[in-house]
């Protein structure tokens, strides 16, 4: 009897463990369960917004759930990571740049989370390089005829964000030539690209997406792009390598991150689905005529990247020493 009685009583525990176990992939399988939050910590309009945007509805369509892009700019895009690295509901995603993800952990001493600890990658997704533009009413068309320009007056320079990779860029840029400037802060790209447009600044670095529509608008004059040819897009416009600054290139990328948090299975599936639409014509169509090359990453991949951009930036923030200060 004692020995039916166990036999009972097991058969009883490996029900329930069975059941478990089905709970378990069922709920992970109908993973997700409401709304997908994007949050880019950088203001509308620029290239990581732009890539935000063109992604969440097909991404919704896949999912079968909303996806909301969710900006959330200041303090050089860290308040935006802080919010997804605390996250713990299993729905928030980060849409970042270099700039937070490799730049902001290197200069910054207390960003209030730790990019390397909570935060995993889903996957690379795009990168571009900068444009040097000018707004219409400065005389200067060529690099050189800028930084002649500024000798005279020092020209001001929309910097979006402190520690950003326009802003290191640029701190090279005037470090090589000579260029006189003075820094005007802003809290993204967008912005400072507005202002530039309409005269309140006279020049920045940015990237090609959120700048070139501008610059084919005539709203903005191309100065030069920091690649190591010149581009389909404005290929009457010179490299900045072509005006004097050998082997200089710039620019920026973008990758989508999740919370340390949120199980493998769940990145997995990001991956493999955000991977699959971001190369599909349909979307790849649009971030190409952007200016964008797309370039995906399983998870793994991602962290490697993203550990070894860090040091190449803390190689960089090194050598700019206090130039890269006053401008958060």
């Amino acid at each position: 009897m004692q020995s039916h009685r166990r036999r009972a009583a097991l058969g009883l525990l490996a029900g329930a463990a069975g059941l478990a176990s089905g709970l378990a992939r069922a709920q992970s399988a109908a993973w997700p369960s409401r709304p997908l939050k994007i949050v880019v910590p950088n203001a509308p309009g620029g290239t990581s917004d732009i890539i935000a945007r063109l992604i969440s509805k097909p991404l919704q369509d896949a999912l079968g759930v909303p996806v909301v892009v969710d900006n959330r700019s200041g303090a050089s895009g860290n308040l935006g990571a802080q919010a997804v690295a605390q996250a713990t509901d299993g729905h928030t995603l980060l849409l970042a740049d270099v700039g937070s993800l490799a730049i902001a952990p290197v200069i910054f001493d207390n960003l209030g989370y730790s990019p390397e600890r909570d935060l995993k990658g889903v996957t690379l997704l795009a990168s571009a390089p900068h444009l040097l533009v000018v707004s219409p009413g400065v005389p200067a068309a060529t690099l050189a005829e800028l930084v002649a320009l500024s000798k005279k007056t020092p020209v001001s320079v929309a910097i979006p964000g402190g520690g950003t990779p326009n802003h290191l860029a640029t701190v090279q840029i005037a470090q090589t030539t000579g260029l006189q400037w003075t820094p005007v802060p802003y809290r993204g790209g967008a912005p400072a690209v507005a202002d530039t447009a309409a005269g309140a600044t006279q020049a920045v670095l940015n990237g090609m997406p959120a700048t070139l529509p501008l610059v084919q608008a005539g709203r903005l004059k191309a100065i030069g792009v920091s690649r190591a040819t010149r581009s389909p897009l404005l290929p009457q416009v010179p490299t900045l390598a072509e005006q004097g600054l050998k082997g200089f290139e710039s620019g920026t990328w973008q990758g989508l991150m999740a919370p340390a948090s949120m199980p493998r299975e769940h990145l997995d599936k990001l991956n493999a689905l955000v991977v699959g639409l971001i190369r599909s014509p349909a979307l790849r169509a649009p971030l190409v005529q952007a200016g964008l090359e797309v370039q995906t990453r399983t998870p793994a991949e991602t962290d490697a990247h993203i550990s070894r951009e860090r040091e190449r930036w803390r190689a960089v923030v090194r050598a700019a020493g206090g130039a890269i200060a006053g401008t958060s």
